[in-house]
This record gives structure tokens, C-alpha cells and sequence, in this order.
């Protein structure tokens, strides 16, 4: 991550508005107490590898990510909500509307085991799409 962010940093001093919003996400992971440094770490790279097309930005500053401009996804640490747990959610944006009429639109994050990054990755795929 931190070879990453020294090249955000670089293409950010080029005029690159991505990259700098990129840099953005990294240094509000930097700044997060463990165990939330290591999921948002974590979290980060599911969603950017699963959803490329995803630009990562801050929303309500915590790390989220957007599909021209407007934001899909997000993930908001536990510890700087003062809250149990974290969590990784889902605006109207994305596409995840069940027929049913029922859908989470958030899931609470305490620990990430590969189960639940390769469940994270897929629901990511189906809100942008992906998986159509």
C-alpha cells in the first residue's frame, strides 16, 4: 500500500484528480487504529479488484467508492464511529435490488476470512453489474 500511495502521490502532483482522491482513501486507512487499518487495507484492494471501474474517494470521510461521481459503496470503521463493529454498505446506487423486495444494504465487518472477502467481492460485482 504504501508503494501504491507514492504513486498516487506522484500522478497527484501531475493534475491527476483520481490519483489524489486515491491518496485521499490511503491516508484515511493509514490513519485508522488496527484492527480497522487491516480490513479498510483489505476492503480496499476486494473492491478495486473486483470493480475496477469503482473510483475510490472519501465520502463523509471514510473510504467509499464511486461510479461516475456518485458513490456505490463505502466502508466506515467501527473505531472512529465509536461503534462495535464496522461496516461495509451499499447506496441506492448500487444494484443489488432483490426481486423479493428484501436486500441488506450494509453488513457489519469484525473480521474478514476468506469466505467472507470472496462474499464481499461478489456483491461488489453485482452492484456494478459485474455478474450480469
Amino acid at each position: 500500500m504504501k508503494e501504491r500511495a507514492a504513486e498516487l502521490k506522484k500522478e497527484a502532483g501531475r493534475g491527476g484528480r483520481a490519483a489524489a482522491d486515491e491518496l485521499d482513501v490511503l491516508a484515511k486507512i493509514a490513519e485508522m487504529e488496527q484492527p480497522d487499518r487491516a480490513m479498510a487495507e483489505r476492503v480496499h484492494a476486494i473492491v478495486t479488484g473486483a470493480a475496477p471501474e469503482l473510483a475510490p474517494r472519501l465520502w463523509y470521510g471514510q473510504p467509499a467508492y464511486a461510479r461516475k461521481g456518485k458513490v456505490v459503496c463505502f466502508f466506515r470503521s467501527g473505531r472512529v464511529d465509536r461503534e462495535r463493529y464496522s461496516s461495509f454498505g451499499f447506496t441506492t446506487e448500487a444494484g443489488l435490488d432483490d426481486p423479493g423486495g428484501l436486500w441488506p444494504t450494509a453488513y457489519a465487518v469484525t473480521e474478514l476470512t476468506p469466505e467472507g472477502e470472496e462474499a464481499l467481492a461478489a456483491l461488489v460485482r453485482r452492484a456494478v453489474g459485474a455478474d450480469d
